[in-house]
């Protein structure tokens, strides 16, 4: 296997480059390298036909690089002195070896593809740096509702609840799932704690008998009174299942290979071709 990888990827040191493109660091270089060749080596265990580069677009999109990018990286390790690329795909080799320590290579292979599967079609549902609530009408700002789909749904936000807050009795947050037929499923309640900045997250399975997440974030357990609480770095995420997620990768990159051949092709190209 280390034969052949650093056999294929001696071939990009002859690829055109253009120095818009972005230099890729060693360390992620090697995740991209580890993750292609994994993904590439599941999708051959299972006979699916390569024919297309677009295979790889999502893991490079994943670490925020192009197919460009990647072939401008591994060409200009010919102008760096100190660095060599047999050393980035040795790491890449360890890395794998280190998985098959604890895995079988079936069972290695599976589990980072669903991962790296996972990863790709991960979303964020919303986001929001900053919220201040300081008048009851600003507690709506802190209701949301979504229409969900199977897989997992992960809330994640800090909170503040400072000392301008008048409701001694305390708030509560809640949050739930809505069923088709309109009743709760998974309810959750927690009691956010005052003065002092707290983390909180929560995560809910959902499936096909839910319809949407609900999420009220202020909730008063008595008259309700002036709240002063700032919420930052609100986020919630969609996680498909993993069985989806994988199918998504076959129909998006139907021939990924660390590096198949036409990936090799391509990267022999003039510059310009590349563009």
């Amino acid at each position: 296997m280390k034969k052949t990888l650093l056999l294929a990827l001696t071939l990009l040191l002859f690829a055109g480059s253009c120095t818009r493109h972005k230099i890729i660091p060693d360390g992620e270089l090697a995740q991209i390298f580890h993750d292609a060749f994994l993904t590439n080596a599941y999708l051959n265990s299972e006979r699916v036909s390569t024919d297309s580069l677009r295979l790889y677009e999502p893991i490079f999109a994943r670490y925020g690089y192009t197919t460009e990018d990647v072939y401008y990286t591994i060409g200009n390790f010919s102008k760096r002195k100190s660095a060599r690329l047999g050393d980035v795909v040795e790491r890449a080799i360890d890395m794998l070896e280190e998985e098959g320590k604890r895995y079988s290579r079936e069972v290695a292979i599976l589990d980072t593809i669903d991962h790296v599967a996972q990863r790709t079609f991960t979303r964020t549902v919303m986001s929001d740096s900053l919220i201040r609530v300081g008048t009851l009408r600003d507690t709506s700002l802190l209701n949301f509702t979504f229409d969900v789909e199977p897989g997992e749904y992960a809330l994640s936000l800090d909170y503040e609840i400072d000392s301008l807050d008048r409701n001694d009795r305390g708030i509560k947050g809640s949050m739930w799932l809505e069923r088709t037929d309109g009743s709760r499923a998974n309810i959750y309640t927690t009691t956010l704690r005052r003065h002092r900045s707290e983390h909180l997250s929560r995560r809910f399975t959902v499936d096909t008998t839910h319809r949407r997440l609900h999420i009220s974030l202020l909730n008063f357990n008595d008259r309700p009174q002036r709240p002063s609480v700032t919420v930052s770095d609100l986020e919630v995420e969609y996680i498909p299942p993993k069985e989806a997620a994988v199918e998504q990768l076959y129909e998006k990159q139907l021939s990924i290979r660390i590096f198949a051949d036409e990936f090799f092709r391509a990267a022999a190209r003039p510059a310009d071709s590349l563009q």
